[in-house]
């Protein structure tokens, strides 16, 4: 088989990728370990930058989106019962949307699908070959049979544990790697959201975070410890604890119900240095992780993609190299500005284990220091819709 990109991965970036590609007449093939459904079955978050939009719209799959996603103008802070509003349409002209990564998946598998994309489930063994040479090709077992693909390109979309990164040898890499001391417990519920905008609570118990999906299903966070169990945490105890972390206003209307899902995500800050190597892309997971509470993971991996677009039609249409050539600079610059603002928001609304009293000041004045400062306020909105490609 021949195509001109294996993409290795068949969540939303490498979906995306091979979507808009597709739109400029490249051919590509989406390999991925998993089952359709069981992509589909994987919760995650759902606050989509503009840029991310602005990506969808310009792949054709923003139909649905544009009729059942949230748009938000603001977002809530408060520090125990002091709460306060960051308006992102006043400071920057711009808002976020909220629409499950679950239905950004699914919308873009109903797009590849209807244009007859090439997508191979349920593969094991794949193996990168020859990236730093000009005819790199793609292994992998599909029931019990080895397949080989030639391409011109790969795309590595394939996350954290994917077999991508490890394909660049280790003397090339350079990673860097922050491990937060909590995680964060969450629950999914059919229960309308306690308020129509995302609530991030900074509490003497630890954060939490009132979030949505849509207006009749919920979800809601809580920092715990990493030696938690979630099997160990009732629905009885994770709503009382969340009523103590967030403003009592907001405990009072609280709408509780059973969870239909339940889980702690580990916290951490990665990249890895750079991200192409030969002919060999990394983009989304593959090349970097950051903590949740900036809703940057799914958006940077969306940026990623943007600039390895540009970069494939450079080179497909023209034979330019340059956007190619520049394509982990480029992206680094943002991954790292995301990175920062990520880690930067962790730090101010949680509680870490090693915090004296003089580091509590501190974190106090810091919010403070946002609710009354408009450059402040600008700064954070900027960041959270989602800084220019």
């Amino acid at each position: 088989m021949r195509t001109q990109v294996v993409i290795i991965g068949g969540g939303p970036s490498g979906l995306l990728l091979s979507q808009l590609l597709h739109t400029r007449g490249i051919e590509s093939v989406v390999l991925e370990k998993r089952s359709k459904a069981y992509v589909l079955g994987r919760i995650r978050a759902g606050v989509l930058e503009r840029g991310f939009v602005d990506l969808l719209t310009q792949a054709g799959v923003d139909q649905r989106l544009r009729s059942e996603g949230l748009r938000h103008d603001g977002t809530l802070l408060s520090y125990d019962d002091d709460s306060f509003r960051i308006d992102f349409k006043r400071h920057t002209g711009h808002s976020v949307t909220v629409y499950g990564q679950t239905e950004v998946t699914r919308d873009l598998y109903a797009a590849r699908e209807a244009s007859d994309g090439k997508l191979i489930f349920e593969v094991d063994n794949v193996k990168i070959h020859d990236a730093d040479r000009n005819s790199p090709f793609v292994t992998f077992d599909q029931n019990g049979t080895e397949s080989r693909i030639d391409c011109d390109f790969v795309a590595g979309c394939d996350g954290f544990h994917g077999i991508s990164r490890n394909t660049i040898p280790a003397d090339v890499r350079r990673e860097y790697e922050k491990i937060y001391p909590f995680g964060w417990l969450g629950i999914l519920s059919e229960t309308p959201p306690v308020d129509h905008e995302l609530i991030y609570s900074s509490s003497k118990r630890g954060f939490a975070l009132c979030s949505m999906r849509n207006p009749m299903l919920s979800r809601y966070y809580i920092q715990c410890p990493l030696t938690d169990n979630a099997a160990n945490w009732t629905d009885d105890a994770f709503w009382a604890e969340l009523k103590r972390r967030i403003p009592t206003q907001r405990a009072e209307t609280l709408v509780t119900g059973p969870s239909i899902e339940k889980s702690i995500a580990p916290l951490r800050s990665f990249v890895t240095e750079p991200m192409r190597w030969g002919r060999l892309f990394l983009c989304g997971d593959a090349a970097h992780i950051v903590p949740p509470t900036g809703a940057k993971g799914l958006n940077t991996a969306a940026s990623d993609v943007h600039y390895l677009f540009e970069g494939l039609c450079q080179w497909f249409d023209a034979g330019d190299t340059e956007g190619i050539d520049r394509y982990s600079e480029r992206a680094l610059s943002r991954v790292w500005k995301a990175e920062r603002f990520s880690w930067w928001f962790t730090s101010l609304m949680h509680r870490f284990p090693d915090q004296g009293d003089f580091d509590l000041r501190m974190q106090h004045a810091e919010i403070e220091l946002l609710r009354d400062s408009e450059t402040a306020q600008k700064a954070l909105a900027e960041n959270y819709v989602g800084l220019p490609y």
